[in-house]
């Protein structure tokens, strides 16, 4: 079965990928380093003696989506599992060529961009589309009428809770139009993402708070595997189980919306 992995390239989906290659699965790594995934490559082949194919794509630029779309549909009749895992955090405000505020297009409108190219190939009993969110997605306040904070004071943990509310919120649409969508909180965990914020740099000293990738990586392999990848479509996951989630992270209505604007935002009809 194939699996594409986006953020491959270290943390949380260079170990789920190395899992997942132990348990038979091709593997398409996407990342932004080629030599990061030349790596994380290099060590499932010496692990499984099968090579996963790799694809540099950066989320900042959506013609580069486009093109990871047009690779992935050219080379692959089946997709299997679409892990969206790519993210971002930064302490500075950065507009890309686009013309979106950095986390919003990396976390959000690229992840949807890329799925909704993919969504023939995902729409099958089997498929599973998921999507690393987190738990700040209880925090967030999207607003689907302004995702860059153009007219909302921007604070880059704010931005990042608005992102990860709609991946909530995407996964509720997904589920919505007929795919096996969910997503999960990955907890905190200890990889350089967010490393230029104090806020991370703090949470990091507290003993014991911060897990090993691999633990993270255990609860996206689990909704990979397990039937509850099947079985709970729209829903958010915490540990192994789905979990209860305010009324923002599951409002229909506001699911809507924001899919909407997310199609005005990536130039999908």
């Amino acid at each position: 079965m194939i699996a594409v992995i986006t953020g491959a390239g270290s943390g949380i989906g260079a170990a789920a990928a190395l899992e997942l290659a132990k348990r038979g699965y091709r593997l398409v790594l996407v990342g932004r380093t080629p030599e990061k995934l030349a790596g994380v490559a290099d060590r499932i082949a010496s692990v499984t003696e099968t090579r996963p194919d790799t694809i540099t794509t950066d989320f900042a630029s959506l013609d580069q989506v486009r093109y990871l779309a047009d690779q992935l549909l050219r080379r692959y009749d089946d997709i299997h599992v679409l892990i969206n895992n790519a993210g971002v955090m930064t302490s500075q405000r950065r507009i890309t060529a686009d013309g979106h505020e950095l986390i919003m297009q990396v976390n959000h409108l690229a992840p949807f961009l890329l799925t909704n190219l993919l969504f023939d190939r995902l729409k099958f009993p089997s498929a599973r589309v998921i999507s690393t969110s987190s738990i700040a997605a209880y925090s967030g306040t999207i607003d689907p009428s302004d995702l860059s904070r153009e007219r909302r004071w921007w604070n880059s943990w704010l931005q990042y809770f608005d992102s990860k509310q709609a991946n909530a919120l995407f996964t509720v649409s997904l589920a919505e139009r007929g795919l096996n969508a969910t997503c999960f909180h990955p907890g905190v965990v200890r990889t350089p993402f967010a490393g230029d914020t104090l806020t991370m740099k703090l949470m990091l000293m507290i003993p014991g708070l911060a897990k090993p990738p691999a633990t993270a990586a255990a609860r996206l392999v689990h909704l990979v595997t397990h039937d509850d990848g099947i079985n709970h479509p729209g829903r958010f996951f915490m540990g192994n189980g789905p979990a209860w989630v305010p009324r923002r992270m599951k409002d229909p209505e506001l699911a809507e919306a924001l899919w909407e604007a997310s199609c005005a935002a990536t130039g999908l009809r």
